[in-house]
């Protein structure tokens, strides 16, 4: 009896974890968060990618709690733009997710991103444990080691501090305004220099 009651627990937690939204697969998330200039350019290339369940616009890196917009962009906060990016990792991997930061950014500049310019505007990497960061640096080196691009990588790596999800307007701005942000985007000179630097590999 006491083996036959042994055997059904068993099933019953092997069950309980293939439910969907159980705990366990729960667990099996994780989040990236990146500065690429501005955010709304971000989301995009991340919830094209399988295994991508999530981005959010937000600010992180900085010195004031619950930042506004009006704040982080006028340059008072030390925050930056950022998306944060909810992920399978059993489907996309973070070597994946940082060749797809790489590809829509300028790591060369700075002072901010195109037509944008400031530290709020900052590129930047965000890691969320040693493994990320380990990974994040080996990407930044091996980039490095290419000479692939014409100058020196001045993309920050640092300890993801408390993020700051951005007002409801800015989030999927691509899809609720895409006249607006395709014409931003070009008038910006996102695309054109994305396509000087990382040619037929640039994000859009």
């Amino acid at each position: 009896m006491n083996s036959r009651r042994s055997m059904l627990a068993f099933f019953g937690i092997v069950m309980l974890l293939l439910l969907p939204g159980s705990e366990a697969q729960q667990r099996t998330e994780a989040v990236a968060t990146f500065a690429g200039g501005c955010f709304w350019c971000m989301e995009h290339p991340f919830d094209e990618l399988d295994g991508v369940s999530a981005t959010i616009s937000g600010y992180i890196g900085g010195h004031v709690a619950s930042p506004t917009y009006k704040q982080v962009s006028a340059g008072i906060t030390g925050h930056a733009e950022a998306v944060q990016v909810t992920y399978d990792p059993a489907v996309v991997s973070y070597e994946r997710l940082l060749e797809v930061f790489w590809h829509n950014v300028d790591p060369l500049d700075a002072g901010g991103q195109f037509c944008d310019r400031g530290n709020q505007y900052r590129t930047a990497i965000f890691y969320h444990s040693e493994e990320q960061r380990r990974q994040a640096e080996a990407s930044k080196l091996a980039l490095t080691q290419a000479h692939a691009l014409p100058g020196d990588i001045v993309t920050e790596i640092a300890p993801a501090g408390e993020f700051y999800p951005a007002e409801d307007y800015h989030q999927n701005y691509y899809e609720r305004n895409p006249i607006r942000y395709n014409y931003y985007r070009f008038t910006c000179g996102r695309d054109g220099r994305l396509e000087s630097l990382w040619g037929d590999s640039a994000g859009h």
